[in-house]
């Protein structure tokens, strides 16, 4: 299973997600409002989302870092 992390500079939630999935030993790919993406991308991928991270486990999104530690543990 791969992970996919939207998240943004200066997010300690970002943050806090993309080190709790390397703890667990999941892989991920990091797509970064300001590093290539946009807000726009985002909202292609969630078009619900207000806010980052947006985590993805496989196709299915978890949605931020309170979420994925919930499913996580």
């Amino acid at each position: 299973m791969k992970a996919t992390v939207w998240s943004k500079y200066n997010c300690p939630y970002c943050d806090q997600a993309k080190a709790l999935l390397k703890m667990k030993g999941i892989p991920f790919e990091e797509k970064k409002i300001g590093d290539g993406y946009s807000k726009e991308d985002l909202l292609e991928a969630v078009p619900t989302a207000r806010k980052v991270p947006q985590i993805f486990l496989g196709e299915e999104l978890i949605g931020g870092f309170t979420e994925l530690k919930a499913k996580l543990s």
